[in-house]
C-alpha cells in the first residue's frame, strides 16, 4: 500500500505522520515550530520527514502551511505567524529529504481530508469553516480542491462583515472573523462582563475577578454552568457564524458544510443556534435545499491527513 507523508506546520507545532490510502495515521510525530527563523523552520520538516521515512516506503510528502500558497503550491507568500515571505518551501524541503514535496494552505488540506475521509465523505460540493483564533476555510467542488486563479481562494475570515467595523489583524476593518471566532467569543464575554458584571458573576470568578482575565476555556466553562454573560458570548458568535454561513450560499451553494477548528469542540453551547440562525436567514428559504451543518470528524489531525492525499494525487 502507497504511503505518503503529511506535515501540519503552525505558528507553535509541527505535525507529522505517514498516512496509508485510507487516510489511515500509522506513525506519528511533534515538534516545536522555530517559528521566527525560516531556515530552522524548513529543517525541523525536514528532520522529522526523515525520521518517518526511516524503513518505510515513501511516494510523496504535503504540508499543510499556514499562510497564503502559490499557484503552482510551492511557495508560501506570506504566513500570519512565522517568518514566511515569498518563502521556497516546496525546493527546500525537497531538497532536504530527496522526496516530491506538495504546499498547500493547511485550512485547505483540512478541507480536503473531511472531504475524503471525515465529515464530507460522499459530498461532491462542500464549504469548510475553521472556527479558532480567527476563521479559515476551504472548498470542494465537482471532488476537486478549489484554490482560487493565485491559490489563494477561500479565505472566509476576511471577508467584510461590518463596514466601517472592528479593526481585524490584516489590517482591514469589520472582517467576519472580528465576529464570529474565537477571538470575537472571548471579546464579547470581556465586554459583557464589564458593563453588566452582575451578569458575570460566575465568569469573572472563574478568570479571577477582572474582564482582562477572560479567555476562551473559561468562556466555556462559565457556559456550561450556566452564566449568561457566558452564554450571551456564544449566542452572539453562532448567530455571527450563522450569518456567515448564509453569505457563503448565496456565492457557493454548497450541499453541505463542514465546521472544525478549537471552537468547534464546544460545538454544544452554539451550533444548534447556528443551525436556526442558518435555516431561517437563508435567500429564497423555503423554495431551495438547505445545506447541511456537520462538525469536522478528523480532529487536530484533519490536515495532516488531506496534505499526505493531496501529495499522493499530485
Amino acid at each position: 500500500m502507497a504511503l505518503t507523508i503529511g506535515v501540519d506546520i503552525g505558528g507553535t507545532k509541527v505535525a507529522a505522520g505517514v498516512v496509508d490510502e485510507d487516510g489511515r495515521i500509522v506513525a506519528h510525530l511533534l515538534r516545536p515550530t522555530p517559528a521566527e527563523n525560516p531556515e530552522r523552520v524548513a529543517h525541523t520538516i525536514g528532520d522529522v520527514i526523515l525520521e518517518l521515512a526511516r524503513d518505510r516506503e515513501i511516494e510523496a510528502v504535503g504540508l499543510g502551511a499556514a499562510g497564503f500558497v502559490d499557484e503552482t503550491r510551492s511557495i508560501v507568500r506570506f504566513a500570519p505567524n512565522l517568518a514566511w515571505r515569498e518563502e521556497p518551501l516546496q525546493k527546500k524541503v525537497s531538497d532536504l529529504v530527496g522526496l516530491p514535496v506538495v504546499v498547500e494552505n493547511d485550512a485547505n488540506a483540512m478541507a480536503w481530508g473531511e472531504a475524503r475521509f471525515g465529515a464530507g465523505r460522499g459530498e461532491s460540493h462542500l464549504v469548510c469553516v475553521t472556527v479558532g483564533t480567527g476563521i479559515g476555510g476551504g472548498i470542494v467542488f465537482d471532488g476537486s480542491l478549489y484554490r482560487g486563479r493565485w491559490g489563494m481562494g477561500a479565505e472566509f475570515g476576511h471577508m467584510q462583515a461590518v463596514p466601517q467595523g472592528r479593526l481585524c489583524g490584516c489590517g482591514n476593518l469589520g472582517c467576519w472573523e472580528q465576529y464570529a471566532s474565537g477571538s470575537a467569543l472571548v471579546n464579547e464575554a470581556r465586554k459583557i462582563a464589564e458593563a453588566e458584571p452582575d451578569r458575570a458573576v460566575t465568569l469573572l470568578k472563574i478568570a479571577g475577578g477582572t474582564p482582562e482575565q477572560i479567555e476562551g476555556h473559561e468562556v466555556t466553562e462559565a457556559a456550561r454552568q450556566g452564566d449568561p454573560a457566558a452564554l450571551a458570548a456564544f449566542s452572539s458568535m453562532a448567530r455571527w457564524i450563522g450569518q456567515g454561513l448564509t453569505d457563503l450560499v448565496a456565492v457557493l451553494d454548497p450541499g453541505c458544510f463542514v465546521l472544525g477548528g478549537g471552537v468547534s469542540r464546544a460545538a454544544d453551547l452554539w451550533i444548534d443556534e447556528t443551525r436556526e440562525f442558518f435555516a431561517t436567514h437563508l435567500s429564497g428559504r423555503g423554495h431551495r435545499p438547505l445545506a447541511d451543518i456537520r462538525l469536522a470528524e478528523l480532529g487536530a489531525s484533519a490536515g495532516l491527513v488531506g496534505a499526505a492525499d493531496l501529495a499522493r494525487r499530485r
